[in-house]
């Protein structure tokens, strides 16, 4: 980041967006923060990912280069648990402090399977898709051949 905040030739001195995304199936490097970049010299973009292992999610904060980053930052924590090292402020923005979770990390199943008031049909899942086109006595209904 340095280098591409410091680079006279690159200089990409404009934070556009920061924030992260859980990998589950990359052991190892399970969480990876974006960073979305911009040369307003030349109008040149470049997004970059930095990967680190969920167990200890440190990466350097950008705050000693972009202002912007504090707030985005400290969302990429709410939400995924980043620590951003040596943060200015980091601590939760959006969700309560009492929660000792990161909601946007791919840790919980989409769907309840518990729950027993919801039609599978309706999700894709065993029965069909025939919307009223069976017969009364439950083949499927045709187009006649000679329209």
């Amino acid at each position: 980041l340095h280098f591409l905040y410091e680079d006279p030739q690159l200089s990409f001195q404009f934070l556009t967006d920061l924030t992260a995304v859980h990998y589950p199936a990359f052991k190892g490097r399970e969480i990876a923060v974006v960073y979305h970049l911009h040369n307003l010299v030349e109008n040149f973009r470049i997004r970059f990912k930095v990967f680190a292992p969920i167990e200890q999610p440190d990466v350097f904060s950008a705050t000693k280069y972009f202002e912007a980053a504090n707030w985005l930052e400290r969302e990429a924590y709410d939400f995924f648990g980043v620590n951003f090292v040596n943060h200015p402020n980091l601590r939760r923005i959006q969700n309560v402090d009492e929660m000792d979770y990161f909601p946007l990390r791919k840790e919980y199943p989409l769907e309840d399977q518990t729950r027993i008031d919801k039609d599978d049909e309706m999700f894709g899942r065993g029965g069909s898709f025939d919307f009223g086109n069976r017969n009364e006595d439950g083949s499927p209904r045709t187009i006649p051949e000679s329209l």
